[in-house]
C-alpha cells in the first residue's frame, strides 16, 4: 500500500446493472489511489449522507411508490451495518442531507420529507411531508412537482429545497423542535429547473446549479431569504443536463457538471470580496457525470459517470482550479454520490 493520507470514501449507485449498492473505499489523498475496502446490499442508494460525527450513512431507494424508503447504516465499526429503513411518503428520493438532529430527503415525485433523529442518529422518525409545485415554462421537463434537493443552511435554522418545477427556492424554518414551511427564498427565470444548491464558505453566499438552463446563479444569502446577484453560464451546450455544484475547500473555486452533451465540468473563480463567478476553464469527463465531490485536502475531484461504470480521479491545481485527468479510474457500475468522510 502506497504511503499517504488514507480517508474514507462512501459510493452511492443504480443497481440495475450488477452494482451491490453502497462500497466503502479508502482513498488516498496524498496519491488519488483508492481501494473498495466493503459493500452492503441497499436498492438504488443514488443519493448519501453522512452525520457530522461520522458514525452513520444516510441512503435514499431511489424507487418508485410511497414506500421507497431512507436507510440509516452504522459505519462506525469496521464494515457497514444496517440499521433501519423509514418511507418518505414520497416516490423517487433523489437526495439527502442532515445536521446531525434532523433528515431531510429531495423527493422527485414531488415532496420534500424531513425527520427527526435520535439515538446518537441510528433512529429516524418521519415528521412532516412538504408538496413541491408546477408553473415553470417547460411542457416536458416540469409537467409534474419535482423537489431536487434540499440543504440546511449555514446558520442551521433553515432549510431550503430547490422547486425544480416551480423555479423557485422554498424556505422551512426550524424552531421551537419543528419545520415550518416559511414561504419562497428565491424565484429564477423560467424554464430553469433549479437542481443543486450549495453555500460560501462564509455563510453569505449562496450557488445554485439550476438543470434545464444551464446556469450558475449566485446569491447574497441572510435569514431564510435569497438575493440574486449574477447568472452565468455552466452548460455552453445548452443540452439541459447541468447537474452537481461544490465549492473547493479553500472557497477560491466553483464547480459544476454538465450532461447529455459534452458532458464535463465548469470551472470558475470565485471573488474573494463580492462572491461573484468568473469563467476559468473547462474540463470533459467520462459519460453522465451526475455528483462529484472535492478530497478535504483539496487536491482531488472524484467525478462519478455513471453511463461509464467508473469514478474519474482529477488532480487539481490549487492556484489557478484548473483539473488534470490522474487516470486512475474506480471501476464501479453506475456510480452516482460520492462522499468523503
Amino acid at each position: 500500500m502506497a504511503t499517504g493520507e488514507w480517508i474514507d470514501l462512501l459510493v452511492g449507485t443504480y443497481t440495475d446493472q450488477g452494482s451491490r449498492g453502497i462500497y466503502a473505499l479508502h482513498f488516498n489523498q496524498t496519491t488519488g489511489e483508492a481501494l473498495t475496502v466493503d459493500s452492503l446490499t441497499v436498492p438504488h442508494p443514488s443519493f448519501l449522507a453522512i452525520s457530522p460525527d461520522g458514525h452513520h450513512l444516510y441512503a435514499i431507494s431511489e424507487v418508485q411508490g410511497k414506500d421507497a424508503p431512507i436507510h440509516v447504516i452504522d459505519i462506525g465499526g469496521q464494515a457497514m451495518r444496517h440499521v433501519q429503513s423509514v418511507p418518505t411518503e414520497a416516490g423517487d428520493p433523489c437526495y439527502i442531507a442532515t445536521d446531525g438532529r434532523w433528515l431531510v430527503t429531495g423527493n422527485y415525485s414531488g415532496s420534500m420529507s424531513v425527520y427527526t433523529l435520535s439515538d446518537g442518529g441510528a433512529c429516524a422518525r418521519l415528521v412532516n411531508v412538504f408538496a413541491g409545485a408546477v408553473g415553470g415554462s417547460d411542457a416536458h421537463r416540469q409537467s409534474t412537482p419535482h423537489v431536487h434537493c434540499a440543504e440546511f443552511t449555514p446558520d442551521g435554522r433553515f432549510i431550503l429545497a430547490t422547486d425544480f418545477s416551480a423555479d423557485r427556492i422554498l424556505a422551512y424554518r426550524i424552531e421551537d423542535g419543528k419545520v415550518v414551511e416559511t414561504g419562497i427564498a428565491a424565484v429564477v427565470a423560467p424554464g430553469s429547473g433549479p437542481r443543486h444548491i450549495t453555500f460560501g464558505n462564509d455563510g453569505q453566499r449562496a450557488y445554485l446549479m439550476s438543470e434545464l438552463s444551464g446556469m450558475v446563479t449566485v446569491f447574497a444569502y441572510h435569514d431564510g431569504h435569497l438575493e440574486q446577484l449574477q447568472v452565468i453560464e455552466s452548460d455552453h451546450a445548452r443540452a439541459r443536463g447541468g447537474a452537481d455544484i461544490h465549492l473547493s475547500p479553500d472557497g477560491h473555486f466553483l464547480y459544476s457538471s454538465n450532461r447529455l452533451q459534452d458532458d464535463g465540468i465548469a470551472i470558475f473563480a470565485i471573488d474573494a470580496t463580492t462572491g461573484l463567478l468568473s469563467d476559468v476553464g473547462y474540463q470533459p469527463t467520462g459519460l453522465h457525470p451526475r455528483h462529484f465531490n472535492i478530497s478535504p485536502n483539496g487536491k482531488y475531484l472524484l467525478c462519478a459517470c455513471r453511463d461509464e461504470n467508473k469514478i474519474q480521479v482529477f488532480a487539481r491545481n490549487e492556484d489557478n482550479g484548473l483539473l488534470t485527468d490522474t487516470h486512475q479510474d474506480i471501476a464501479i457500475s453506475r456510480p452516482v454520490c460520492v462522499q468523503f468522510k
